[in-house]
């Protein structure tokens, strides 16, 4: 029996004591699974040892080589919390004498500065759909909904009929009134997220606006114009429902680059 074979057994029981007594999602599995086997393969291909006798130095070497893939920060924080998970387990079932990974930590994760919008590209973006139509009136509500409130496009797709008190425009063009869902198609159907995507994309083309804008974009940018415009920061966590104001913070560092172009572009000394 190959110390390959040996591996993936106890992947395998490692597995199914995360599906059977922690419960986790089949998503979170599946990249348990993944790390682990490639850390298997990796053991049996250049290290050629037996994963109950991997030392320290071994998973030195491993993790050493998430810097040659270029692997991003949270990529690699995931395979060594999955890989001390892993030991840990071993090492509970006393199958080896200590985690070898256990003094590992990994890179700290960088969070990108989430992408925003100027108030006049704002403007542009939600001027362009055409409003003599139903879709066209529709999108603009849609893209002034997202703009002047930060809802997330999850709740702005499944904001129902019963939410609204202006409707005229629907019960004027017979537009399925009994439908529950307020933005529709044609088809009197739930606007997909995928659908009101591909309609922004349309609009951005159309305006000569950078393609990666997202429905969220206009998210970011109700918070961020908010900041701009003298909000206080609580006030900003509420609005988006912020459960941690650390989560909020990260808008002011968009606010400080934000004012500190608007000083190089129109102070005299700037």
């Amino acid at each position: 029996m190959s110390s390959g074979f040996r591996g993936n057994q106890h992947i395998d029981s490692f597995l199914a004591n995360l599906r059977l007594e922690k419960g986790l999602s089949t998503n979170t599995i599946n990249a348990y699974a993944n790390d682990c086997s490639s850390f298997l393969k990796w053991v049996n291909s250049v290290e050629k040892i037996d994963i109950l006798s991997i030392q320290e130095e071994q998973v030195e070497r491993y993790v050493k080589n998430f810097q040659v893939q270029n692997l991003a920060s949270s990529t690699i924080n995931r395979k060594i919390s999955s890989l001390k998970h892993f030991y840990l387990f071993l090492h509970k079932k006393k199958l080896v004498k200590s985690n070898p990974i256990a003094s590992f930590s990994g890179p700290k994760n960088v969070r990108p500065l989430p992408k925003s919008m100027s108030e006049h590209d704002v403007a542009s973006l939600i001027q362009a759909p055409d409003c003599k139509n139903f879709i066209g009136l529709r999108d603009k509500a849609m893209l002034e909904l997202l703009y002047a409130t930060g809802v997330r496009i999850s709740e702005l797709i499944n904001l129902q009929y019963t939410n609204i008190d202006y409707i005229n425009f629907r019960r004027a063009n017979n537009l399925s009134l009994s439908s529950r869902d307020f933005f529709i198609s044609q088809q009197g159907k739930k606007i997909t997220r995928q659908a009101f995507w591909h309609r922004i994309k349309q609009y951005l083309m159309q305006t000569g606006l950078p393609l990666d804008i997202s429905p969220h974009t206009l998210r970011h940018a109700f918070a961020t114009h908010l900041l701009n415009n003298g909000a206080d920061l609580r006030s900003v966590q509420m609005l988006l429902g912020h459960s941690d104001l650390s989560t909020t913070q990260i808008y002011t560092h968009i606010a400080k680059q934000r004012l500190g172009e608007m000083v190089k572009k129109h102070h005299p000394r700037g």
